[in-house]
């Protein structure tokens, strides 16, 4: 991994398991309208169709969030007036999975840094 300066969009992964109806819904009434106030907008909302391929246990939800950057990211995260919210999401949801990826406009850089 590397560090970065916490500017330029980033995507978030979610991939997770419901487990409390109620404390799910009590976050997603409140989460959607937070999270583009923080600088957030869901790209994507999915509900897992088939396994394919791959190392990670299966999740029933896919929820990709396009962030402005890293730093809005963890101004969401840790933005005081949402420290009732965060607890609903976490008692929610089960085997939750949260990845921060770098936008990229192709693969030009990613291919670079793993030539031989």
């Amino acid at each position: 991994m590397t560090e970065h300066d916490g500017t330029g969009p980033v995507y978030a992964l979610n991939l997770f398991d419901l487990a409390d109806r109620d404390e799910y819904l009590a976050y997603a009434r409140r989460s959607t309208a937070e999270v583009a106030r923080h600088g957030g907008r869901v790209v994507a909302l999915g509900r897992l169709r088939e396994v394919v391929l791959g190392d990670i246990a299966p999740r029933q939800v896919l929820i990709l969030v396009e962030w402005e950057s890293e730093t809005a990211f963890r101004g969401y995260l840790n933005d005081p007036t949402l420290v009732d919210l965060h607890p609903h999401r976490v008692q929610g949801s089960a085997a939750y999975v949260w990845h921060l990826f770098d936008r990229l406009e192709d693969l030009r850089p990613l291919l670079k840094s793993v030539a031989s």
